[in-house]
């Protein structure tokens, strides 16, 4: 099993979305105006290594919500917010639904997120929580 928990038995090894080593993000380095916003976001590897984590544990629903959250890293908070808020239901046509997937696919190259968003249109179809 991986030297879990991640942070405190990896912080050399672990490193932000910016590359910064969790070891180097302190608050002293944070008083020092050092770390940014952006050093404590998590990259895509690490989400990665706790879906291996999950894995490891016998709990593949965890890892699917890993590589999900892997994915969505590099997508823009704006689509995130909005794919959210369209994934409610009454708040999307289906079509709307299947762009989102595309965009999701296409462009942020995210396939387990658009498969997700299309399982969703699906079901709100069946459901008539669709506009």
């Amino acid at each position: 099993m991986s030297n879990y928990p991640l942070g405190r038995n990896e912080a050399d090894t672990i490193t932000s979305k910016t590359g910064k080593k969790l070891s180097e993000i302190t608050l002293d380095e944070v008083k020092r105006g050092n770390v940014t916003a952006e050093d404590i976001k998590i990259s895509s590897e690490m989400l990665k290594r706790q879906g291996q984590v999950a894995a490891e544990a016998d709990n593949p629903q965890m890892e699917a919500n890993f590589d999900r959250a892997a994915e969505l890293v590099n997508v823009p908070d704006d689509v995130i917010l909005n794919m959210y808020n369209k994934l409610r239901p009454n708040r999307s046509t289906k079509r709307e639904l299947l762009l989102i997937a595309q965009e999701l696919l296409e462009k942020y190259h995210a396939p387990h997120c658009a498969k997700l968003v299309l399982e969703a249109a699906e079901i709100y179809e069946k459901r008539g929580i669709l506009l």
